[in-house]
């Protein structure tokens, strides 16, 4: 439900039209909106309902989504408290935008049932299968989730990873190299290795190339990217269940079409992979098994299970990582103190020569906060999930009706003042001498959310944004082109959707330290 702005504009026919008609009705209706918003006012006070604006007729506040959902989010706060009430369509959301408020959601979640909110465009059949997109905590769900922590997110299993990782890091390094002197696009460069890198955890194939024009790179990097925007391209059926059957937008069959579209780059891999292990029927082969693929065919599952785990490992392992490492990046190339600390610690502990391995990144503290800054600043998730609770509630005093949607707006608590000084700077030394951690104990910093629905794969994510980031500071001085050198006029407005985004790729000239 979380879009950037040009995408809002592709609000469906229907209710741009419905937009129309309300505006047109709230021109007649300007002379008695007081007191409309004090009756308003009044009947939430009667019901004890989380405080919020006055909501239109049919469309409620949709309009004001337009500005980006956590930065409205985040004024709605600012005017009614850290748990106010908005009105989406016919749904009624909760969004917590403090510690306190993010603790009382958190505590709703555990003691009562809730779904998690799935947009419908993607939801038929992914109850079984899923496991972003589950609705439930199923018993499936939680074998998924145990599987997935076992074998690619354990300290174990991100060991045995750390040599593919390094292996593609160095490829990258080495085709930056090439581009010494030239315009690259980080996003690109960096969204390829990610993608290779999960290539070969899974598949042990690489599926990209390092070059925009590679041919090679179209399939599975066009089906991921057309993912990711039909996962934020607005629905009507998310507002208004009558439409759930009907998908006028044809948002369903786009994403089935970007799904198999994903499936065909590995299919084939897998029927290969399938005759292999037929062969071996009724051998112990386990010390046969390379990567994630012959886990899950060892595990029994079917063609259909393996393709939607991996679409959904590649979808939330490649663009929100790619997404961190560009800012994290352009924040150094713009604050020129925070970059030459970070240069003058990598040169001390472990040389300007030396390939950096992920057992070096200990030795690197400044690196840690200029990380989770990063992360403070520009979370890859800046709205966690809304989930529905399916009972009425208690939550801050205020009365949550039943089939309400929770959410944290961890956008606005890395950005309140009352909770960091100097909010809107970078400043990684606020974390040098700090406690605070991504791991969902400090509600104030949830970069990678919390309790059930915490990303599972947030210790493979930090491993890998740590190795790139450092590998691209040692081995880089970065200036931005046409021999500009005023750092300010580096754009880094956002552009928002499920993920984080720079509104326009970091375009910059890596030069070789040689």
């Amino acid at each position: 439900m979380f879009y950037d702005d040009h995408l809002l504009l592709m609000l469906p026919p229907l209710l741009l039209a419905l937009i129309i008609i309300v505006r047109t009705i709230t021109k007649a209706a300007t002379a008695t909106a007081t007191a409309t918003a004090t009756a308003t006012t009044t009947a939430k006070r009667t019901h004890n309902l989380p405080p919020g604006p006055y909501s239109f007729p049919v469309i409620g506040n949709l309009p004001y989504m337009l500005q980006g959902p956590h930065i409205y989010f985040t004024k709605l706060a600012r005017s009614y408290g850290p748990l106010c009430s908005v009105k989406l369509g016919t749904h009624l959301f909760v969004i917590g935008s403090s510690p306190k408020a993010a603790a009382e959601i958190m505590r709703a979640h555990d003691r009562l049932p809730t779904y998690r909110w799935v947009p419908k465009a993607g939801q038929d059949g992914l109850q079984q299968y899923s496991l972003i997109w589950a609705t439930e905590c199923t018993d499936h769900w939680k074998v998924l989730r145990s599987l997935c922590k076992a074998e690619l997110f354990s300290a174990k299993g991100l060991d045995s990873q750390s040599v593919l990782r390094e292996k593609n890091v160095d490829i990258m390094v080495g085709f930056l190299r090439s581009k010494h002197g030239n315009v690259v696009n980080v996003r690109e460069v960096v969204f390829a290795t990610t993608v290779n890198i999960l290539g070969n955890i899974c598949f042990s194939e690489d599926f990209v190339g390092l070059e925009i024009s590679d041919k090679e790179s179209r399939g599975l990097t066009r089906a991921l990217c057309r993912l990711m925007k039909l996962g934020t391209t607005p629905n009507v059926a998310d507002f208004y269940p009558v439409f759930e059957g009907l998908d006028p937008q044809g948002l369903k069959k786009k994403t089935l079409e970007a799904m198999n579209e994903a499936f065909s780059v590995w299919e084939h891999i897998i029927k290969e992979r399938r005759g292999k292990w037929d062969a071996k029927r009724g051998i112990d082969s386990a010390d046969d098994e390379h990567d994630f693929l012959d886990t899950m065919i060892r595990c029994g599952y079917s063609d259909l299970q393996i393709n939607q785990l991996v679409v959904e490992l590649f979808s939330g392992g490649t663009h929100s990582t790619a997404s961190t490492i560009e800012w994290a990046l352009a924040e150094l190339i713009k604050n020129k103190e925070a970059m030459s600390a970070i240069k003058t610690e990598i040169k001390k502990e472990i040389g300007l020569k030396t390939c950096i391995k992920e057992s070096h990144v200990s030795q690197l503290p400044y690196l840690h906060a200029c990380v989770k800054e990063t992360l403070r600043l520009h979370p890859p998730a800046p709205l966690l999930h809304p989930q529905a609770i399916l009972e009425g509630s208690e939550i801050m005093n205020y009365t949550v009706p039943k089939k309400s949607h929770l959410i944290i707006n961890v956008w606005a608590m890395g950005r309140d003042p009352s909770l960091w000084e100097d909010p809107l700077a970078f400043k990684p030394e606020r974390f040098r001498n700090s406690n605070v951690d991504f791991k969902g104990q400090d509600f104030k910093f949830l970069p990678f959310g919390v309790g059930r629905r915490m990303c599972p794969g947030y210790p493979y994510a930090i491993k890998q944004i740590h190795l790139m980031l450092a590998s691209l500071v040692q081995n880089f001085d970065w200036f931005l082109p046409n021999n500009v050198e005023d750092l300010s006029k580096l754009d880094m407005t956002e552009n928002f959707g499920i993920i984080s985004q720079r509104k326009k790729p970091l375009m910059v000239i890596p030069k070789c330290k040689c």
